[in-house]
């Protein structure tokens, strides 16, 4: 129990063109999940939440629609996912998820951004064995025992579950999210949910302090601002003042 997590750091839309790279990440992952789960969220929990995700950061229902229309259609562009890894300002460690239609152009973007900023990246696998892969759903509530039963009962090999002011957190292999947010629907009717996403955990921390602070922040800022990357994940540290 105890277990905080943190949501992936985005690049604020402050400027028209932040707000303009915000939308076409979520454009694009929309697509990737529909067209590979099915175009009706009713039956296909993760676009649903990818939705409820993208209305909650103020992407205009426009760009959640065109890109679900997009997906009904035949052929269209061909998103891949990949995953970088590597070891940031610091020594801290760092994962990068991406959707690209050109694998050999985001790893030299991404690799670009690891280098301009004395990090290094690897090879897959490089970190993210320190890493939980997790389904992650946070809502309302205080009857843990219920959750857990509940849960349970839907055979979900649930990792964890904290109760804390009112808010339950349930943690679960990757693998599972579909049939955890199907259970705690089924049980629970329609919940609010403050987070329902799948994350990768830090198992460790490192701190990262002095100079290495702003050259970490500087690799996180460039790698969100390349178009392919989607969420960037990491274990670092940073003092509170920074």
């Amino acid at each position: 129990m105890g277990r905080a997590f943190q949501n992936r750091k985005e690049s604020m839309a402050k400027t028209a063109d932040a707000k303009t790279k915000v939308y076409s990440k979520y454009g694009r992952e929309i697509y990737v999940c529909a067209k590979s789960g099915g175009t009706d969220p009713s039956g296909n929990l993760t676009l649903r939440g990818l939705i409820d995700k993208a209305k909650k950061d103020q992407v205009p229902s426009h760009v959640i629609d065109k890109a679900i229309d997009k997906a009904k259609g035949s052929g269209g562009e061909d998103f891949s996912s990949a995953r970088y890894e590597g070891f940031g300002p610091g020594n801290c460690m760092v994962i990068v998820e991406c959707l690209t239609d050109n694998p050999n152009r985001t790893f030299g973007d991404v690799r670009g951004c690891f280098t301009k900023t004395k990090s290094k990246i690897g090879t897959q696998g490089t970190v993210s064995h320190m890493f939980d892969h997790c389904a992650i759903f946070a809502f309302a509530g205080e009857d843990e025992e219920a959750v857990l039963e509940a849960l349970m009962e839907a055979d979900v090999d649930v990792t964890d579950i904290e109760s804390e002011e009112g808010r339950i957190t349930v943690f679960a292999p990757h693998t599972d999210y579909a049939k955890a947010k199907q259970a705690l629907l089924d049980a629970f009717g329609e919940l609010e949910f403050e987070a329902d996403e799948i994350q990768f955990l830090p198992q460790t921390h490192t701190p990262v302090e002095g100079d290495d602070v702003a050259m970490f922040e500087k690799l996180i800022d460039m790698l969100n601002d390349l178009d392919d990357v989607q969420n960037v994940y990491h274990n670092a540290e940073l003092p509170e003042s920074a």
